[in-house]
């Protein structure tokens, strides 16, 4: 049987990826592309991909890839929001979602609320656990920050966190509009995955996180002091979350 050169090239560079794999667990397929080509293997980013996907050599920070065996739930509201991300006032659309990752000494879990008007982080809460308390949480601190939210919408996904009866309690106390996406749609609040995405980026993936204390004070700062103040957004005409709320709600407050 022969063996192709394409084979033998292919081979070649499995080889320098999975030593680069090896090395650096965390790196994706790209990253593991760049070092494959310090070595004096190019490839395209595809081939790269389906070598990676064909050996299961995925980054530690990447989601998972095998199926835990559960289906979304019912949702509990309708979907108010079909995928229009906009809002024209502070306090009219919020979306919420839980994200996680791993220390030392067991995975924290962040349940952030965004609102959509400014992209500020709005409330959130970190906890060992992923309970419907962590949503409640969250919750009492985007009312704690915010006046005037009666009839806002509030969407998320159909996790068990965000149909329970405590969360349902407090959206009718508040007079909040709830609302749930579609399940199996890679468009279903995609604002609120690019902030996570950002977050991980950032802080998550930085380095390895010893203790959750230490992550929790990181993500902390990042969102108060670099998310919110300094760093400009290209939605927002290349200003903060903070200033362009500033600005914006001092204009109308002028034109009425």
């Amino acid at each position: 049987m022969w063996i192709t050169a394409r084979e033998i090239e292919e081979a070649c560079l499995a080889n320098a990826l999975f030593d680069a794999h090896h090395d650096d667990p965390e790196f994706g397929y790209r990253l593991l592309a760049d070092e494959a080509a310090r070595a004096g293997l190019r490839a395209c980013d595809r081939w790269v991909w389906r070598i990676c996907r064909d050996n299961q050599w995925w980054s530690v920070f990447g989601k998972k890839r095998a199926k835990s065996g559960k289906k979304p739930g019912p949702p509990a509201h309708e979907d108010l929001v079909h995928r229009c991300f906009r809002a024209d006032r502070p306090n009219e659309l919020w979306l919420w979602d839980i994200t996680e990752h791993a220390t030392a000494e067991g995975k924290i879990y962040l349940c952030a609320i965004k609102d959509v008007f400014s992209n500020r982080i709005v409330g959130y809460s970190i906890s060992d656990r992923m309970k419907s308390r962590i949503a409640v949480k969250a919750l009492a601190d985007a009312l704690a920050r915010r006046t005037d939210v009666a009839g806002c919408v509030v969407h998320s996904d159909r996790g068990s966190q965000f149909r329970s009866r405590k969360v349902l309690r407090e959206l009718h106390r508040h007079d909040l509009a709830g609302s749930m996406g579609q399940v199996a749609s890679a468009g279903e609040n995609a604002a609120m995955e690019s902030f996570y995405s950002l977050l991980q980026k950032n802080v998550l993936n930085r380095r390895r996180w010893a203790t959750r204390e230490d992550l929790r004070i990181a993500i902390v700062t990042w969102i108060e002091r670099t998310y919110h103040r300094r760093r400009r957004q290209a939605r927002l005409g290349r200003l903060t979350p903070i200033e362009y709320e500033t600005i914006m709600t001092t204009q109308v407050a002028l034109a009425a």
